[in-house]
């Protein structure tokens, strides 16, 4: 996504956080589910496609088991699909609900910028579309988007960075490394231009030296460091790079910018290979609260993440297919701000919410996104 278009999708919304039941995690590899029968909740059994890009990042499986359970509550027949972060494959099932008649289509897309052909057929058949977490773009054939306030992500991010370090205080300097999400994740370019907002004024004085000269020159420029599909490996290979090029010779690494626990779980990997430890391991950000980084967090391989309640946001584009299918006014709180090139999309923005070691059971356990016994506190 360009920056220019990022410009005219700048958001700055933040509302309060809706809190649900928790549904069970799964840990399937497998590329889709089978369809749930709808249950009393005045749904009338029509069916609703609902399209996730992979289950190998565990925050996926969370909210496909979540949408299924609030849409099955409705009484919607469900057909929940995961598609290995292949975009054919997620494009060849969206393609199978729309000839099944689906009554409303809910993606989270691998690449929005692709579905434009497939979406016009669903809009030929009447059949309407959320774009879920990641705003679908190039088409008019969007008609809501359910997401989180995503640059906020970035910019709380950021803004933990400087203050653990004291830089507002003007501490520094610090050996410092950024990386990106997927380049083909619309989303990725929000959280880094909400980090790369707080952190450039640091980079340029000096107070962020950048030892491998990976921090993109601009922020136009993030997909350099970007790390496709998410992957935990290759942010952990890159890491291990970076160490070993530019870290010899007893020079340590002190912060690292990590859009999300994926990359982060990598990188964290990465420099306990090298051998950093609890007592010196650098400044580490993720995103998504998942398991193995909570668990870092509590340990000390990880200083926070940006939690992003997943219960939240699938109970909201549930709230929205029922409101579509019972032509009722639909709930949203954006009509401004997310233009995907072809139109503006209505949108419900959720706040995202910063984890540390200290706020793990207050925020974590105790709204029953974790249990005790999930983090190993029990």
């Amino acid at each position: 996504m360009s920056l220019s278009l990022k410009k005219a999708t700048a958001y700055t919304v933040g509302l309060g956080l809706v809190v649900a039941s928790l549904a069970a995690c799964s840990s399937s590899s497998t590329s889709s589910t089978g369809t749930a029968t709808g249950g009393s909740g005045g749904g009338s059994g029509q069916l609703i496609g609902v399209f996730m890009p992979t289950t190998q990042l565990p925050r996926w499986n969370r909210d496909g088991d979540e949408l299924k359970k609030d849409l099955t509550a409705d009484g919607y027949k469900v057909s929940v699909q995961y598609a290995d972060n292949k975009n054919d494959q997620q494009i060849s099932q969206i393609e199978t609900a729309i000839n099944d008649n689906a009554k409303v289509l809910v993606i989270a897309s691998i690449d929005g910028t692709t579905l434009g052909p497939t979406l016009a057929k669903a809009k030929a058949k009447g059949i309407k579309v959320i774009a879920y977490d990641r705003l679908i773009l190039n088409t008019p054939n969007v008609d809501y988007y359910d997401t989180f306030d995503n640059q906020k992500v970035g910019t709380l991010q950021g803004q933990f960075i400087v203050k653990q370090l004291g830089l507002d205080a003007g501490k520094g300097p610090f050996n410092f490394e950024a990386f990106a999400g997927s380049p083909d994740d619309n989303n990725a370019a929000f959280f880094f231009k909400g980090a790369y907002d707080v952190l450039k004024p640091y980079v340029d004085s000096g107070k962020l030296v950048s030892v491998s000269g990976k921090w993109p020159k601009t922020v136009d420029d993030w997909k350099q460091i970007g790390i496709l599909g998410w992957g935990s490996d290759k942010a952990q290979a890159e890491m291990e790079n970076r160490l070993n090029s530019f870290y010899t010779g007893g020079k340590k690494v002190q912060v690292v910018l990590s859009p999300n626990d994926s990359l982060a779980l990598g990188i964290s990997k990465a420099l306990q290979n090298a051998g950093y430890t609890a007592a010196d391991f650098p400044v580490l950000t993720g995103q998504d609260a998942d398991q193995a980084n909570t668990v870092n967090i509590l340990n000390g391989l990880q200083s926070m993440t940006v939690w992003k309640d997943t219960r939240a946001e699938a109970k909201q584009a549930a709230k929205m297919v029922k409101e579509i299918l019972d032509n009722t006014t639909v709930d949203v709180n954006n009509t401004t701000d997310y233009n995907n090139g072809v139109k503006v999309v209505p949108s419900f923005l959720l706040a995202p919410q910063v984890v540390t070691k200290d706020t793990v059971q207050s925020i974590l356990v105790d709204s029953g996104f974790w249990t005790k016994k999930d983090l190993g506190l029990s």
